[in-house]
């Protein structure tokens, strides 16, 4: 009797391989109740390792040649700076107060911050490990992003539901643009010129032209079955061939699949409990999803838009970033 078990069991592992991308690549996750990172291998698709960090570890960014990887230590009001290949903390950076997210500028150099508990933006030049800028926007900023030009980044803040536009050049506010109810996380096209901006409480995303600084579409989602209070829109993820968004639905345990082209959603996926972040391998054939609740990772087959796993992981994983 145990003969078809074992073969469905071997079935399943060939699946995952066949799925997964060749090469090593690596997921990182930020454990935000553990202070932890968990390793993941894409390739056998387990954590391969553990390694301690800062005070409640959430948005984590890999620098431009993948040696580096940034963390916000939010409860420590630093950005720690971890060496890849050594897994070591090597330093860390000045932030500002509650670092929750960030974003890195093209140059590899100096990377945005967004200041929570004091409505700033920080720009830190990450070679001189200075401040070189702060700059006020709205009530509890989160999201952070940087147009793939380096010429615009934004900030989104919770309370004054508002996507703040900065010059880089001269590190001023240029422009403001309302959206629904607590925006929590931004990302440019990839010919940047347009801006998706996910509302947590209003439920929706907000597509909005980068020249006009206007919202020419706002996509809100259905699911049978969820409460409407439960949708709560938060990472988002787009391919890098225009096609498709993928947007993480929070609490209604859902990643939403939706046409760029006609901003209608073709389909939601359901994965682990408050799925909060999310990523592509760099081949874009596998998505990474952090569940917040269920302590565990998605892991999405992008082109069968189906789930292939669940990966036990820390307690609230919160960021995800993919090194080749």
């Amino acid at each position: 009797m145990a003969l078809p078990f074992r073969r469905s069991i071997l079935g399943l592992a060939a699946c995952l391989v066949a799925a997964s991308p060749a090469g090593a690549m690596t997921a990182w996750v930020s454990n935000e109740k553990d202070n932890t990172l968990s390793v993941i291998d894409v390739a056998t698709l387990q954590v391969t390792e553990t390694v301690p960090v800062g005070q409640r570890p959430r948005g984590i960014v890999l620098s431009r040649d993948k040696k580096r990887l940034y963390i916000c230590a939010s409860d420590d009001d630093t950005v720690q700076v971890l060496d890849v290949a050594t897994r070591k903390v090597v330093h860390d950076l000045p932030s500002g107060a509650d670092p929750e997210f960030f974003d890195l500028h093209p140059d590899d150099r100096l990377l945005y911050i967004a200041n929570e508990n004091d409505a700033i933006t920080t720009v830190v030049d990450t070679e001189t490990r200075k401040v070189v800028a702060q700059i006020d926007v709205g009530v509890e900023p989160e999201g952070m992003a940087i147009s793939h030009d380096g010429r615009l980044a934004v900030t989104t803040s919770e309370t004054t539901n508002m996507v703040h536009w900065i010059d880089v050049a001269t590190q001023s506010l240029v422009g403001n643009t309302l959206v629904d109810q607590r925006p929590r996380y931004a990302r440019f096209t990839k010919d940047d010129r347009f801006l998706w901006a996910s509302s947590e409480i209003g439920g929706t995303v907000a597509v909005i032209d980068v020249a006009t600084k206007e919202v020419v579409k706002k996509i809100g989602f259905k699911i049978p079955g969820v409460p409407q209070d439960l949708v709560q829109p938060v990472g988002i993820r787009l391919t890098s061939d225009g096609k498709t968004a993928f947007v993480a639905l929070g609490p209604a345990n859902r990643v939403a699949v939706i046409d760029t082209q006609t901003f209608e959603v073709k389909s939601y996926l359901l994965v682990g409990r408050r799925v909060w972040h999310l990523d592509l391998t760099p081949d874009e054939k596998l998505l990474f999803t952090t569940n917040g609740v269920s302590n565990d990772v998605s892991v999405i087959d992008v082109a069968a838009q189906k789930v292939l796993k669940s990966i036990p992981v820390g307690r609230f994983p919160w960021g995800v970033v993919i090194a080749p």
